[in-house]
């Protein structure tokens, strides 16, 4: 293995660590998670689906693209012309921006069924907010959950029982203090496709409101969704619908809208501002209007930028069919990966819809050769790993140029699974974030 060597990126990682609790303020951002030592944790510039570091090495990001808000591109000449235009008109004053009055009035014509929204900046914010409305609205407060939902008390506080029941999808050893134990059976889980595990909980547990992503890894099985519409409303239960990080991706308006699902509440984030902090839950009239018996505020949910950038993010999405195009380069990503594994004899599960999309390595070295890989497409010039948030810049000439890195390391991982090839020391990537679907 190659000797390490100190340069400003480690170096103000290293800092970092010091002074910034948990190095920086996003999980999923830090080095640890693709490659310690050698992952560079900071860019100095990007554009497209190029990233800079501060060592000035350029790289082709195929890998989370901004953790998944950037669809169009960084530095999107047309979003940031936008908001650059309003920012010199001023960010925040004492009066409201009408920005935020467009937008929620785009997003109720995308979503007709939907009467009112709240802008928030964050996935976590947005989820807390539909569950004060929801809780609000059914006078309960037990809630069933599949996915991931954010850091705040109400989700984490799932992982308080004796059973640990977030263990399958949360961080392995999560600590949970801070978190009122008087939360305790107030979040219960319930698996993808486990429709039998989600009725016991709506009939027994007497819950109310069920909160979920509408997909994530694994497609839904025997009209899922739909079953889950209709026991909700057999219950007299909300739907919530949250797509922070489907939203506005594979579909226009949300993937659930290609399932011809209704949610009751749904959430969006991430992509809507392609890389400006901007949430947003909508809600049908009934339950939205409970909000104003609940106190939900916050200073900087009423800046300018993110209901600018999303504003102008949905035009250009709607105009350019955005959505097919991240579909459509996320099929071949996909190929690609089938081809070059069956081309090396290597056996590797792919997973995820189109425009996020995943593989692992089928057997007990997946984490080991996920790190090599990292490692090696590191040096080729790749921000890379097993998993892939697809943007409308990631046209053909970069997949040719993806491939061929790629099959070189394929290649790699192929010579040292048949001891052609000495296995490298590397310090493996951190593992520990999984997901109930």
């Amino acid at each position: 293995m190659e000797k390490i060597k100190k340069n400003k990126n480690n170096i103000l990682w290293n800092e970092a660590k010091k002074l910034i609790l948990g190095g920086n303020s996003l999980f999923s951002k830090r080095p640890e998670n693709f490659l310690p030592i050698f992952w560079p944790a900071y860019f100095s510039k990007a554009k497209g689906c190029f990233v800079w570091d501060l060592t000035n090495k350029k790289y082709i990001d195929m890998s989370l693209m901004g953790v998944g808000t950037n669809v169009l591109g960084y530095a999107n000449k047309k979003i940031d012309n936008a908001v650059v235009k309003n920012l010199k008109k001023g960010n925040m004053t004492t009066l409201n921006c009408p920005e935020e009055v467009y937008l929620a009035r785009k997003l109720k014509t995308i979503h007709p069924w939907a009467s009112k929204v709240k802008f928030a900046r964050s996935g976590g914010e947005a989820n807390a907010i539909a569950i004060r409305i929801a809780r609000a609205f059914t006078k309960q407060s037990k809630i069933a959950i599949c996915g991931y939902h954010g850091w705040h008390d109400w989700y984490l506080s799932a992982n308080l029982s004796k059973k640990n029941s977030m263990k399958k999808f949360l961080l392995k050893g999560l600590k949970n203090d801070g978190v009122p134990k008087e939360l305790t059976n107030t979040v219960y889980t319930f698996e993808y496709n486990d429709f039998n595990r989600l009725e016991y909980l709506l009939k027994v547990k007497k819950i109310r409101i069920i909160k979920m992503e509408v997909i994530r890894n694994i497609q839904p099985k025997n009209n899922f969704l739909q079953k889950v519409r209709k026991l909700a409303n057999r219950y007299k239960a909300i739907l919530i619908f949250d797509e922070c990080t489907t939203g506005f991706r594979q579909s226009f308006g949300g993937i659930h809208k290609h399932f011809k699902v209704v949610p009751d509440m749904v959430i969006f984030g991430k992509a809507i501002g392609n890389g400006y902090a901007i949430t947003s839950v909508l809600g049908k009239k009934r339950i939205m209007k409970k909000a104003d018996q609940s106190f939900i505020s916050s200073t900087f949910w009423s800046e300018r930028s993110g209901p600018t950038a999303a504003l102008e993010t949905i035009r250009f999405m709607e105009k350019n069919k955005t959505w097919e195009t991240v579909k459509n380069q996320g099929k071949k990503v996909k190929f690609i990966w089938n081809r070059i594994a069956k081309k090396h004899g290597i056996k590797i599960k792919i997973f995820g819809i189109d425009s996020i999309c995943s593989f692992n390595f089928d057997n007990n070295q997946n984490n080991y050769f996920k790190s090599f890989l990292t490692y090696q497409m590191l040096k080729l010039g790749f921000l890379a790993s097993n998993s892939v948030m697809i943007s409308i810049c990631h046209n053909n000439t970069i997949l040719k140029k993806y491939e061929r890195a790629l099959d070189k390391v394929f290649k790699m991982i192929s010579e040292i699974n048949n001891s052609k090839r000495k296995k490298i020391s590397l310090k493996e990537a951190f593992q520990g974030f999984y997901r109930l679907n």
